[in-house]
């Protein structure tokens, strides 16, 4: 397998070098990184490449690491249903920068991106149908994002007297605990085995 995914990489770097920044095989995978610029081009001869063939598009997603130089990372995960290989295509993208869209290449491309927007704030240029696609319409925030609070910014719920669905801030109180406990069940009348407290 690592040999056929060496040649694979080796044939793109030969007709695709001004397109590609690296590549590396893990875990029986090829993953090869390109640029903004050069994403189309890309992508559009790995789909035409007769001895490529990545017909498919099975899945758009992001990495966001907040130290990094450009924040985040949109991954790309191609099939070639013809030739039984798969690809992962990663392209670096800082926080105010937007990705150019693929939906003209792969229709499937519109709602993925769409995911990749609303989970993590990540623009596309050119899509055709760019908003939310799995947070509320009035939702603050991109989930995925390592910044955004695990609690969220607003809570739901359904007001009685309005007879309707309110947005309210978060607000968590809770006195505060110890937990020095070694169990689960502290407070019971007995002691389970093994859950001794030693000193």
């Amino acid at each position: 397998m690592s040999e056929a995914l060496n040649e694979l990489a080796s044939l793109l770097e030969l007709r695709m070098s001004d397109a590609l920044t690296g590549h590396e095989i893990a875990f029986g995978e090829l993953t090869v990184h390109t640029t903004a610029a050069h994403l189309a081009k890309l992508v559009r001869h790995l789909q035409h490449d007769e001895s490529l063939r990545f017909s498919t598009l099975v899945d758009i997603t992001a990495i966001d690491r907040p130290g990094a130089r450009k924040r985040f990372e949109v991954v790309y995960h191609f099939l070639s249903m013809y030739l039984n290989h798969r690809i992962r295509v990663k392209l670096p993208v800082g926080e105010d920068e937007i990705v150019p869209s693929i939906t003209s290449l792969h229709q499937s491309a519109n709602w993925f991106e769409r995911e990749v927007f609303d989970m993590f704030g990540i623009l596309f240029s050119g899509h055709p149908d760019l908003r939310r696609i799995l947070t509320d319409y009035g939702f603050r925030g991109h989930p995925l994002r390592k910044d955004f609070p695990t609690t969220g910014y607003t809570e739901v719920r359904y007001d009685e007297v309005l007879k309707r669905v309110v947005y309210e801030p978060v607000n968590l109180v809770q006195e505060y605990r110890q937990f020095d406990f070694m169990s689960p069940w502290e407070g019971a009348d007995y002691i389970l085995p093994g859950d001794e407290k030693t000193g």
